[in-house]
């Protein structure tokens, strides 16, 4: 039985790989600030699904202060326990738009809060360490399908310039220390008790609710939109030795965006009333993922399709419609 940090762990996917180390029998030490980033109902909702295993203790705490993480680190240690098998930080700031807004914060949970995890894990002797990372790093003039080895120098968004930031400190930390890295890129993730800031549950939400969707751009835009437990799957894979690797996690289909609403549209059996909006400058038009390096290198490729998934997460938004359709998007 091993020990892993997630940090991040009230997240959609944070939560999820907590839960998918549980049930292969590891422990789990969940690390969150519980931010009001968006709603902090869906990360309680979260959390309450996790709190009922045995092998699961969740401490509340923000990445980016190092004194608040340190005693877990020490704790271990004061016992005579082994450091932590690895750490699996998935604690950050995500989205194109919001780093816009405020991009002080973004760079403070991504790129502070990944070096004083590494840090620890330098001085606490943690072998392994995982780094979630993004699909926005390919910017706008990436070939596609994106591969690991694209030019990641224009970057669209303080986002992905943070999430390239806390890459670097991971090759350095490697280079200096020999921690074992393996950093996967995240294309478009979504699922049950997805972030409500992201196309899926807003769709979802204003299409079932009769309410108006707002459209950025004609709708041609394209996303490799990648479930949520396949996303954990592959980012528990991502724990096997490999020395520094970058591995794209996503689907190697791409969706439109009108498409996506067509999808919705039938799940849900509703039309959707549409308004439209000029489309942001921030985001991308399309993202598109070889999944060579990770098939070949964790075993690993994405299972759901598209239907499937947003099927999953239709029917997690009718069941908890009570509470989830009052959060703000």
């Amino acid at each position: 039985m091993a020990t892993y940090l997630v940090t991040g762990a009230a997240g959609m996917i944070g939560s999820k790989v907590a839960e998918l180390l549980l049930r292969r029998g590891d422990e789990v030490v969940g690390v969150d600030d519980l931010c009001a980033s968006y709603d902090v109902h869906l990360k309680e909702w979260r959390l309450a699904q996790l709190t009922p295993s045995k092998g699961f203790r969740f401490c509340r705490g923000d990445v980016a202060e190092v004194g608040a993480m340190e005693p877990l680190f020490a704790e271990r240690k004061s016992k005579g326990q082994a450091p932590f098998d690895g750490i699996i930080n998935l604690a950050a700031r995500a989205g194109v738009r919001d780093s816009l807004i405020d991009p002080w914060a973004f760079f403070r949970s991504n790129v502070t809060g990944t070096l004083n995890l590494l840090e620890l894990s330098h001085r606490h002797q943690v072998g392994k360490f995982v780094l979630a990372s993004t699909s926005s790093l390919y910017g706008a003039h990436s070939p596609q399908p994106f591969r690991e080895d694209a030019n990641t120098d224009v970057l669209l968004s303080p986002y992905a310039a943070s999430k390239k930031a806390a890459e670097a400190l991971c090759s350095t930390y490697h280079h200096l220390y020999g921690i074992d890295v393996t950093v996967p890129r995240y294309f478009t993730v979504y699922g049950p008790a997805g972030r409500p800031d992201m196309a899926p549950f807003r769709f979802i939400k204003w299409i079932h609710d009769g309410d108006s969707l707002t459209l950025y751009g004609d709708g041609t835009q394209q996303r490799d939109f990648t479930f949520v437990e396949d996303i954990a799957r592959g980012t528990l894979a991502a724990l096997k030795p490999v020395g520094f690797e970058v591995v794209n996690l996503g689907t190697e289909r791409t969706t439109k965006l009108m498409d996506l609403i067509h999808i919705i549209e039938s799940q849900v059996e509703r039309k959707a009333v549409i308004n439209r909006e000029p489309r942001h400058p921030a985001d991308m038009l399309a993202t598109w993922a070889d999944t060579s390096k990770a098939k070949a290198l964790l075993g690993w490729e994405a299972t759901t399709p598209v239907e499937e998934g947003i099927r999953q997460a239709v029917d997690w938004y009718r069941q908890n419609h009570s509470w989830a359709s009052k959060i703000a998007i």
